[in-house]
């Protein structure tokens, strides 16, 4: 694909940002990143993400917070943007509990910071936003996964709070000023350059190091786990096809295969080649027993088809964290 006007991507520092951007380039596309490389994680795996796309043809870089609305509009404005997927947030269920404003100020401005700057973009022709599966609550997981029809009315954190008002202000915004978005509600993300607050990243660093881990909700939850590449393939597909105009649509991204923690823990055990040393410990706070995504619409609208199992994604994030870490 030839690059035409450049892509901006919001949160390009982080795990599905530094992913994304690199497919794009890939590609032949010009992408712009925008990250404020903060400190809720290691900032040197930020840096480290960052550094392998400044040498790539076609990126560019600014470091700035995406609720600094003018800042957000003059990246778009000057550069003439025309699409935008916007990744950027504050994440975790647990963050939440202490760090509440934090939910607010980068979830919330941040999100509607990117909605001005798209609506008065010249030409502007899709956003696409980074949702959370979270926003289905506690929902019991029968026989289906969830479906984008589900009411998603009670959720059970701040952070998910935040990310279903974020689909409501596009439903909103979509409406009153015509561009076209998608919201992605992304299910459990893993793989190499993952993010160290996951289960799965700070598991292998207690296990490596031969401390015990932490199993909440006694082993009995269960998660969607879809690997980054495939996640990747899916933001480009959704981005690919834009609604109509005034159109906004929500659409689940994830595997459709839940795993349970536990053995979860095995194949990771398996990865890493070491046995870890569990404590269990009960439910806490904002989780949610189970996550389970129907893909249907996504696979419908892009052919979208998750190819990695989870076997062979934690062979890879095991091979990466090894690596990066330098542990045998």
């Amino acid at each position: 694909m030839s690059a035409g006007a450049p892509i901006l991507v919001t949160g390009v520092a982080g795990f599905i940002g530094h992913a994304t951007a690199h497919r794009l380039l890939d590609r032949g596309e010009r992408v712009i990143g925008l990250d404020i490389v903060n400190d809720y994680y290691d900032p040197a795996l930020k840096q480290a993400r960052l550094a392998t796309l400044a040498g790539r043809e076609g990126f560019g870089f600014h470091r700035g917070d995406v609720a600094d609305a003018e800042a957000v509009a003059r990246i778009v404005r000057e550069n003439g943007v025309t699409r935008v997927i916007h990744l950027a947030a504050q994440a975790g269920v647990r963050y939440s509990l202490d760090n509440p404003f934090a939910y607010q100020h980068s979830n919330l401005e941040g999100h509607l910071s990117v909605m001005e700057a798209c609506r008065h973009a010249q030409g502007f022709e899709h956003l696409v936003y980074a949702s959370s599966s979270s926003v289905y609550g506690d929902k019991p997981m029968g026989g289906a996964g969830f479906t984008e029809d589900e009411p998603a009315t009670q959720p059970v954190s701040l952070y998910a709070a935040t990310k279903r008002s974020c689909e409501l202000m596009s439903e909103s915004y979509a409406s009153l000023y015509g561009f076209p978005q998608t919201g992605l509600r992304f299910f459990t993300v893993y793989g190499p350059w993952g993010r160290p607050d996951m289960a799965y990243f700070s598991f292998s660093q207690k296990i490596m190091a031969g401390e015990p881990i932490e199993v909440y909700g006694e082993g009995r939850m269960a998660r969607d786990f879809t690997y980054i590449d495939d996640i990747v393939d899916g933001i480009v597909g959704a981005l690919d096809h834009p609604p109509q105009r005034h159109g906004h649509r929500i659409l689940n991204i994830g595997d459709s295969h839940p795993v349970g923690l536990m053995e979860m823990i095995e194949t990771l055990e398996n990865a890493l080649g070491r046995k870890a040393e569990k404590i269990m410990r009960p439910m806490q706070p904002g989780d949610v027993t189970a996550t389970y995504a129907d893909v249907s619409r996504l696979n419908a609208l892009t052919g979208y088809k998750p190819k990695v199992m989870l076997a062979e994604g934690l062979g890879r994030f095991a091979e990466w964290f090894k690596g990066y870490y330098a542990v045998n």
